[in-house]
């Protein structure tokens, strides 16, 4: 099988006349500090991602591969990898084969093109990803896989060089070096992603505050985006004039231009630790992968146009120009390279892949609640206290007692939170560990992945719920599944503290009122934790804090608005709502249960909970006998304890304060039918609606008329 770039640049280099030998270790050209015998390993490196691309579509073709995204006309980024550090973090365009093979180059024992093939043929054996994804990663190249395309790890890289610099300042040691730089690439149609804007500003406002941000952009423009074109000039107009971030600008077919380019760029980040932006021009060659016709959307000689300016081809010939080689020797080595891809894609073809769900599920964070029990709490808080007030001595005694542990987010420091739930701690813990960010979800989080990497573990707070929805690839395309697709050796500890459910008075409106807790339930591997009273909540807490750090769990706390400074629960000044600070942390999985009563079992979260004792105590009057159930967890489910309340009395009423389409009810209906529980159930809900402002949120929102009113039902 060919290509038409294949026999295109056989043709060239054919056609080329040999001029006299130069020595290899002589600049490739009068004043290059690129020498000759540097060239040829470069072109090595192109060789090698350029052959890979050939084969995969080989092997897509025979049904034997499964991804053909490939990097054809982008291998001008193997002398960006020579213009850094093997050592320096790398967040790399999914067109980076050239730049992966060259740093590979700089660390004996790699092998690049078998991991690579691996990748495209799903083999258990990959290094990175085990066969589950083919992504440009690996630990020993400090290459943090990725699985999005539209620029989403920009976030994250904002965050990592963040990390940096606020370990350094900490004295905290990472894994990289104290001063190294982050790379981060894209693709020209991914500058105008919001991730990008937001990530760049991120930047910049870090930078304007004089807040280190060793970061490098690379953006790998090569005109389209699948089959939208980049209007001429765009990516120069848009960033070429930021203020604070420096710009360089190359074209890619010139390889000693794209070197030294390179390494201008990359020395200036290091040295002065600002943000940087290369436009790196490419050319995309056989379209945008292997499914995609290209004919469709663009003319014959539009595609041929690009040819001359391959990198591939225009190394080639300035290794023949120059003298390094005759033409033979260049189309030798390219056959080389072609006959050594092709004897490795024959090899890890016999490899096995993954064969069972468990082995495809492994590396997502175990649920071992026996392994997730912290020391003892050693504060010393015998009063009463609100949840808001069990919470900030949670995070207070956190801090304290382990320095990796990072709290910020939009107003926690110097305000205390929207709700004073973080009220002192910065002037307790100090700036560098207790720190406000710009207003921004998808900063906050990314700032938090990339902090953990950087080995903290982050508690981000994002103010509510309503506002995470914009930014929750965050967590649902970026932290959930670093884990799963670099087979456990990168992770994302953190815990996400959010303000969230309904039922505030006088204040809010769906905005400040949301309760869609699906969007976080459904994620594979995240755990998602609801207090609803003080003990529960400090103790849940410090149960999340240690399973992050654990297990690089990423954990979301959503926390109950309308009960964050609730004192009472029966009557005004009664203040059974109260609790003390617990000694022991609460296990994850684990319900609480109010109650003995064997008629009835009422099952709920959040605002429900305090709700449902109410309810109880109604029923009582009627002699009927209820039991509470608070989940606490709503992933996983605490599906023992659930069981076990429900056969106590044969009847159960899931209270849910969120919709009956998508709520938790549906799940926990579902729990009790898998775990065979055989007697009588009904769940009460509030309506399908966003929620309004003022008193109309009355009218959607569950009421504890309507429990009971269920609860008689189901009773007969």
């Amino acid at each position: 099988m060919t290509e038409d770039i294949d026999e295109y640049f056989r043709n060239t280099i054919g056609s080329l006349s040999p001029v006299g030998s130069r020595d290899p270790d002589a600049p490739i050209v009068p004043g290059a500090a690129l020498t000759g015998s540097r060239c040829l390993e470069l072109f090595d490196s192109q060789l090698g991602s350029r052959q890979l691309d050939l084969i995969a579509r080989e092997l897509g073709a025979s049904k034997q591969g499964y991804y053909s995204i490939g990097s054809s006309g982008h291998e001008s980024n193997a002398g960006l990898a020579a213009a850094l550090r093997h050592s320096d973090p790398a967040l790399v365009h999914y067109r980076s084969g050239g730049f992966f093979v060259e740093r590979a180059r700089q660390v004996p024992g790699t092998e690049p093109l078998r991991d690579v093939l691996r990748g495209v043929v799903t083999s258990a054996s990959e290094p990175i990803a085990g066969g589950r994804h083919k992504v440009f990663g690996s630990k020993p190249l400090a290459v943090i896989p990725l699985t999005s395309t539209i620029a989403s790890h920009l976030p994250r890289a904002v965050g990592l060089a963040f990390g940096l610099q606020r370990a350094r300042k900490l004295g905290r040691h990472t894994e990289w070096p104290a001063d190294s730089i982050v790379l981060a690439g894209i693709g020209d149609a991914s500058v105008n992603h919001s991730t990008t804007a937001g990530a760049i500003n991120a930047a910049l406002h870090c930078a304007y505050q004089g807040i280190p941000m060793p970061l490098l952009i690379v953006c790998e423009d090569n005109g389209i985006g699948i089959s939208v074109r980049t209007p001429g000039g765009w990516i120069e107009q848009t960033y070429g004039r930021r203020e604070g971030l420096r710009y360089f600008d190359v074209h890619g077919a010139d390889l000693v231009s794209t070197v030294d380019t390179s390494r201008r760029a990359a020395d200036y980040v290091r040295e002065h630790r600002k943000p940087a932006f290369l436009r790196l021009r490419t050319v995309r060659l056989m379209g945008h992968a292997g499914s995609d016709l290209e004919q469709a959307y663009r003319t014959r000689a539009e595609i041929t146009a690009d040819y001359d300016r391959d990198p591939v081809l225009t190394t080639g010939k300035l290794l023949v120009e120059s003298g390094v080689c005759t033409p033979e020797e260049v189309l030798a080595r390219y056959d080389g390279k072609r006959v050594e891809v092709r004897r490795i894609a024959d090899e890890v073809l016999t490899e096995a892949t993954l064969g069972t769900p468990e082995e495809v599920v492994e590396p997502l964070p175990p649920l071992r609640a026996d392994a997730w029990r912290p020391a003892p709490s050693t504060v010393d808080s015998p009063e009463p206290l609100t949840l808001a007030q069990g919470i900030n001595r949670a995070l207070a005694e956190l801090l304290g007692a382990d320095e990796d542990v990072l709290v910020f987010g939009e107003d926690v420091a110097r305000k205390g939170g929207v709700y004073g739930v973080t009220k002192g701690l910065q002037r307790e813990i100090g700036i560098g560990r207790v720190f406000d960010t710009l207003l921004d979800e998808q900063t906050v989080l990314g700032t938090a992945l990339g902090t953990a990497l950087c080995g903290f573990v982050p508690i981000p707070e994002i103010q509510y719920l309503a506002y995470l929805h914009n930014a929750i690839d965050q967590i649902r395309g970026e932290a959930a599944s670093l884990r799963f697709f670099s087979a456990g050796q990168y992770r994302n500890p953190m815990v996400v503290r959010i303000a969230g459910y309904a039922y505030q008075k006088g204040f809010g409106g769906h905005f400040h009122n949301d309760n869609s807790v699906a969007a976080v339930r459904d994620i594979p591997g995240v755990l998602v934790a609801t207090p609803c009273r003080a003990d529960d909540a400090a103790g849940m807490l410090r149960s999340c804090v240690d399973a992050a750090r654990r297990d690089g769990r990423v954990c979301v706390f959503v926390e109950p608005i309308a009960l964050y400074h609730t004192r009472d629960l029966y009557e005004a000044g009664d203040e059974r709502w109260l609790a003390g600070f617990p000694s022991s942390p609460v296990p994850v999985g684990a319900a609480r249960v109010y109650g003995s009563g064997s008629e009835l079992t009422l099952v709920s979260f959040g605002n429900g909970v305090p709700m449902s004792l109410r309810v109880a105590r109604t029923l009582a009057e009627r002699g009927i006998g209820c039991r509470v159930v608070d989940l606490r967890w709503l992933a996983p489910l605490p599906e023992d304890d659930l069981l076990m309340a429900a056969r106590a009395t044969g009847k159960v009423l899931v209270v849910d304060e969120t919709r009956r389409s998508g709520g938790v009810s549906e799940a926990v209906l579902a729990a009790l039918i898998d775990g065979g529980f055989d007697g009588a159930m009904r769940r009460v809900t509030s309506e399908d609606s966003y929620i309004p402002l003022g008193p109309a949120a009355a009218h959607v929102l569950l009421s504890e008329q309507e429990i009971v009113d269920a609860a008689l039902k189901l009773l007969g």
